[in-house]
C-alpha cells in the first residue's frame, strides 16, 4: 500500500541531534541536551532538505514488525511516545539514537551524524494531515568553501559539513495506521535492502500490496528459471547459456501474467515454473523473502501489470566469454537477438562462435 504523500506544507517542529559512533571501535555516542528549534526563516530550506529524499526516491511503504507483539518493539514505543506527547521528543529521540548505537557494532558500520525531527503538516490527501518522525543519518562530511568579509577585506573559509544531496540513510514514520505498526518510508543509499538499517535498527517490513507482490514474484520467476552460469574445467565462465536463450525462458515464465488479473500461486508454479529445479529455486527464495524481509507471498492477489514489466530489467544483456570478450546487447537486441546474432560451433577449431550482422560501424 503506497500512499500519495505531500510535503508542500511540512514544517520541522523540533530536532534531536546525535553523533553515533561504532561501539566496536570504542567510538562514543553523543546526544542533544535540549531540543533544537528551527528559526522561521530557515523552515523552507531545512524542511525541504529533510523531506527531499522521500519525494525523489521510489519508496515502498513499510511498517514496524515484531515476532511477538508491537508493544515489545523499541522503536515503535519511542515513536508512540512522541506522537502521544511532543514533550517526549528529547527523551525518545535520545532513546532512538541509543538504539542505533547499540545496533552499530559491526565493523563495516560507519559512524555518523543523526537527526531525529518532529515534522508537522504532512498531507495524505482528502484533507488528512498527519505528523511524522524523520530520522536521517549522514555517514560522511563534505568540504565546502565560503567567502566572507573581515576587517574591510575578503577571506576564504574552509569548513566540513553534511551534504544534503548525500544523506546516507533515512526513515519517515507517519502518525498513520498506528495499530498496524505505523506507515513509514525508508531508504539506504548503500543498498535498498540493507539488513542493518531496515531490519536491525528500524525493524520494519514492506507492506505487502498488489504492487509489491507482483514485482517480487516476477523477479523471483526470472531468477528461478535463469540457470546458474556453468564453468569449464579451468574455472572460466562458459557461454553455454547466451543471454537471448536465458531471456526466452524468462519471458516464457513472465507470459503467465499477460492475460491474467488475479495471481494464483499454485497455478503459477504449474504454468510458469515447469521444471523441478525452477520450482525449488522459487520456493527457496520465497522462504528467504518471508523469513528475512517479512514479505509473505499470498496464495492469491491482484496483479499489477506495471510492476511485472519492471522485472524485465533483470533480463541478461551482457555475455561474458572465456576469451576475454564481452558482448553487450541493447534492449531492442535482447528482445529480438535472432535478427542480428547467430551462434554456432566450429568443428575444426573445437570452439563455439557468435556471428554478428550489422549495416555500418557507428564508432
Amino acid at each position: 500500500m503506497n500512499l500519495k504523500v505531500s510535503f508542500e506544507n511540512a514544517t520541522i517542529d523540533g530536532l534531536v541531534l546525535a553523533k553515533v559512533g561504532n561501539p566496536s571501535r570504542d567510538e562514543p555516542l553523543q546526544t542533544s541536551k535540549q531540543i533544537f528549534k528551527v528559526e522561521e526563516a530557515d523552515q523552507p530550506m531545512l524542511s525541504g532538505i529533510f523531506m527531499r529524499p522521500f519525494k525523489s526516491l521510489s519508496l515502498v511503504g513499510h511498517r514496524f514488525r515484531h515476532h511477538s507483539s508491537l508493544s515489545n518493539h523499541e522503536l515503535n514505543t519511542c515513536v508512540g511516545k512522541i506522537f502521544e506527547d511532543t514533550e517526549n521528543l528529547l527523551s525518545a529521540g535520545c532513546d532512538i539514537a541509543q538504539r542505533l548505537y547499540s545496533k552499530s557494532s559491526h565493523p563495516n558500520i560507519k559512524s555518523g551524524d543523526l537527526c531525529v525531527a518532529l515534522v508537522q503538516g504532512i498531507d495524505l490527501g482528502e484533507d488528512q494531515t498527519v505528523r511524522g518522525i524523520c530520522i536521517l543519518k549522514s555517514e560522511s562530511v563534505s568540504p565546502f568553501l565560503s567567502i566572507s568579509a573581515h576587517e574591510g577585506d575578503l577571506q576564504l573559509n574552509t569548513e566540513h559539513g553534511i551534504n544534503p544531496e548525500k544523506i546516507d540513510k533515512g526513515c519517515l514514520i507517519l502518525d498513520h495506521l498506528e495499530r498496524k505498526g505505523y506507515y513509514s518510508l525508508t531508504f539506504d543509499r548503500a543498498g535498498s535492502e540493507s539488513r542493518f538499517w531496515v531490519r536491525d535498527f528500524l525493524g520494519v517490513a514492506p507492506i505487502p500490496d498488489s504492487s509489491l507482490l507482483s514485482k517480487r514474484v516476477a523477479e523471483m520467476a526470472v531468477q528461478a528459471v535463469t540457470p546458474e552460469p556453468s564453468t569449464d574445467t579451468e574455472g572460466a565462465s562458459s557461454s553455454e547459456n547466451p543471454p537471448w536463450a536465458v531471456n526466452d525462458t524468462a519471458k516464457e515464465a513472465l507470459s503467465y501474467f499477460d492475460d491474467k488479473k488475479q495471481f494464483s500461486l499454485q497455478e503459477f508454479e504449474e504454468q510458469a515454473l515447469r521444471t523441478p529445479e525452477a520450482k525449488a529455486k522459487f520456493r527457496e527464495e520465497k522462504q528467504r523473502l518471508e523469513e528475512e524481509e517479512g514479505v509473505k507471498i499470498e496464495e492469491g492477489f491482484d496483479i499489477s501489470k506495471k510492476d511485472v514489466v519492471k522485472a524485465k530489467k533483470l533480463m541478461k544483456n551482457i555475455m561474458k566469454l572465456d576469451t576475454g570478450v564481452e558482448i553487450k546487447l541493447k534492449p531492442k537486441v535482447v528482445n529480438n537477438p535472432d535478427a542480428v546474432l547467430e551462434k554456432g560451433y566450429d568443428e575444426e577449431k573445437k570452439k563455439s562462435y557468435i556471428k554478428i550482422y550489422f549495416n555500418k560501424d557507428l564508432a
